[in-house]
């Protein structure tokens, strides 16, 4: 193989399985190698039915094909440790809980336009603490600034400049940026807001690019200086797909076939427009709480995902609604919150983001609600039993024709 000349650093983040126009963006990374390093700032996995479908397959094809290091996410962090990929990745402040020992390599350094660069990376704790509490359970996160601080210490005589791939949103990098001023880049990753920079920070650039596959931040050396910007993947692949790449390709094509397969006539309310996911879990919960029989019903709005709705509800449409496969479980109440609702609420808001609860208020003395298994396992007191029931299954009743209204 031709040995590669770098001059330029290729970051993709918050791909979240987002292979129904895929061409464009592997055939673009794949020519972008020739001259690039291509890194990703996490979560590459979950969020779509290709992922639901492949449990992992095709982004695991892709990441080891194609890139050169990556950063650990919330989505996808247990496939992080299987061997191809634990290779690629990168992270300084994930360690075991037990040990105190980095689960992963802290650094990848390569040649860039000259210069030795060092790639670091990072996981805040509010990703961190979204990642399913069993994936996480014997692992933990360090302060960030004081690991990347450690990192740059210990190697600065084999680096000549700094770059970071941060899963912790852009606000928290710009935070970074201003307590680590020996970082050249950082490229952002989690937050998906509308913010992609370039921001500067001293002599820092932080910056992002478009999320769900859509594009790539990149960094190009410039003489001593990195110019920087956000672009997005060219709406058709080039010519030269990569063939390497051909069993995932085959692999979503299958996957896009068994998605368009129709469920039903979307029911009249929700038909033809944004299926909110605050509103269909206001109207998934009174449906539930007379279903299921439960006294209180807790949502995370983070179990489902915004998604157009048209005349007929497909199976990937279901999917990019509720990407997550979570079961509806009953779960125990800490004693803490048992008679304070409102305090149960602002506990898991705080942790889980906005929820959806029934009936409203809650009722005091409330030892166990109808949930998300993620809620439970997470931050309630775990389950009492299963509801019988897939969060999905629920909503592909509420969403089609023929059911009660």
């Amino acid at each position: 193989m031709t040995s590669r000349v770098l001059n330029r650093i290729v970051a993709t983040t918050d791909v979240h399985s987002s292979f129904a126009a895929a061409d464009p963006m592997l055939s673009h990374l794949h020519a972008a190698r020739r001259d690039s390093l291509i890194v990703d700032c996490g979560d590459f996995f979950e969020g779509t039915g290709y992922y639901r479908l492949g449990r992992g397959e095709i982004e695991r094809a892709i990441l080891t094909g194609l890139y050169d290091a990556i950063a650990p996410g919330n989505h996808g962090w247990s496939h992080h440790f299987e061997p191809a990929l634990h290779r690629l990745t990168v992270c300084a402040n994930a360690v075991d809980a037990s040990s105190g020992r980095r689960l992963f390599r802290s650094l990848h350094i390569a040649v860039i336009g000259g210069q030795r660069i060092g790639v670091t990376a990072v996981i805040g704790q509010q990703a961190f603490s979204a990642i399913p509490i069993g994936q996480r359970a014997s692992h933990r996160t360090t302060d960030p600034v004081a690991a990347l601080r450690e990192v740059m210490l210990a190697h600065h005589d084999e680096v000549d400049t700094w770059v970071l791939l941060s899963h912790s949103g852009f606000s928290e990098d710009l935070t970074l940026a201003a307590a680590c001023p020996f970082l050249d880049v950082i490229f952002s990753g989690h937050c998906h807001s509308p913010q992609y920079g370039p921001v500067h920070v001293g002599d820092t650039t932080v910056l992002k690019g478009p999320e769900l596959g859509a594009g790539y931040a990149l960094a190009r050396r410039e003489g001593s200086a990195w110019s920087c910007h956000s672009a997005s993947f060219p709406l058709t692949a080039l010519s030269d797909f990569p063939a390497t790449l051909t069993p995932a390709r085959d692999k979503i094509t299958e996957a896009h076939r068994r998605l368009s397969s129709r469920l039903g006539t979307v029911a009249a309310p929700y038909r033809n427009r944004l299926a909110d996911r605050r509103e269909l879990l206001t109207d998934l919960a009174v449906r539930l709480r007379g279903g299921l029989g439960a006294d209180a019903i807790v949502l995370n709005e983070t179990a489902l995902r915004p998604a157009p709705l048209g005349e007929h509800l497909s199976l990937g449409d279901l999917v990019a609604i509720e990407p997550f496969g979570n079961q509806l479980v009953h779960a125990h109440v800490p004693a803490a919150h048992q008679d304070a609702p409102e305090s149960l609420l602002a506990y898991l808001a705080e942790r889980a983001g906005p929820l959806v609860a029934a009936p409203g208020p809650l009722p005091r003395h409330l030892t166990t609600v109808l949930t998300t298994d993620y809620l439970a396992n997470s931050y309630l007191g775990g389950r009492t039993h299963q509801a019988g029931l897939r969060l999905g299954q629920a909503l592909q009743h509420l969403l089609t024709e023929g059911d009660e209204r």
